[in-house]
């Protein structure tokens, strides 16, 4: 894992969820790709290694539709 691992922390207004997230000053680094951060609690992106955090996240999956 490593040191310098970005944490961003997100809102259940920022579902869907995607990286890079609109006003990310990388937002063309990669590809965007949907995270279902939603499931877990968290999510990691597969190409950059940013670990998003839902807040409030109570251990339950939600679904959103």
């Amino acid at each position: 894992m490593s040191k310098n691992r970005r944490v961003v922390e997100v809102r259940e207004s920022d579902l869907p969820l995607h990286c890079p997230m609109p006003g990310d000053t990388v937002w063309d680094a990669h590809p965007r790709v949907y995270l279902a951060v939603e499931e877990k609690g968290e999510a990691l992106c597969p190409y950059c290694g940013t670990l998003y955090k839902l807040q409030g996240w109570d251990g339950h999956a939600r679904h959103t539709h």
